[in-house]
């Protein structure tokens, strides 16, 4: 998304969408008090800023990578569901002679497409604001993975100290170590 959509949403009360200071905005400045040229440097330092990011949007646009819903799909749910949330057909007939209800299936699907429409609605109003919501959850999914190995590695020290159990990231008689 652009940086002027960015700048928009910060100083949108006070600025038009040219960059100028609104009428409304200077004319409260001025009856609280501020000085007529402190009101003029501040509308001509934000302008100076929205025109350097225009030309910023212009000349060097950020990248925007999309992600979509499924990309957040575990590799089990990517087995099991179409993009838009709907069930494989070969999923549903495997389940099925595997004695899974229909009713539990069209529950799945339920959720899942309602998972789906609440990703595109919170990822397009975020993109209306200038953020990626998308690469926000990627970026936090990839923090995560990281720290979770650590963490692992953290505890394996912390057993060794004999620390406390209840101070442990995970329960220690987990399988895993």
């Amino acid at each position: 998304m652009s940086r002027i959509k960015r700048w928009l949403n910060m100083h949108g009360k006070e600025f038009n969408a040219d960059g100028t200071l609104k009428d409304e905005a200077r004319q409260q400045k001025l009856s609280r008090g501020s000085d007529p040229g402190a009101v003029d440097s501040y509308a001509r330092r934000c302008k100076a800023e929205y025109d350097e990011w225009k030309r910023l949007d212009e000349t060097d646009p950020e990248p925007w990578p999309v992600y979509t819903a499924y990309d957040f799909f575990t590799p089990t749910e990517q087995q099991q569901f179409n993009s838009d949330g709907t069930l494989k057909p070969e999923y549903i007939e495997s389940e099925l002679k595997k004695g899974i209800s229909s009713e539990w299936l069209g529950e799945m699907e339920r959720r899942k497409i309602l998972d789906v429409e609440n990703y595109n609605r919170v990822s397009a109003r975020k993109a209306e604001m200038g953020i990626n919501f998308g690469e926000q959850e990627m970026n936090r999914l990839r923090a995560s993975s990281r720290t979770y190995t650590q963490r692992i590695k953290q505890m394996e020290v912390d057993l060794r100290n004999n620390e406390e159990p209840s101070t442990l990231p995970f329960d220690k008689d987990t399988s895993w170590f």
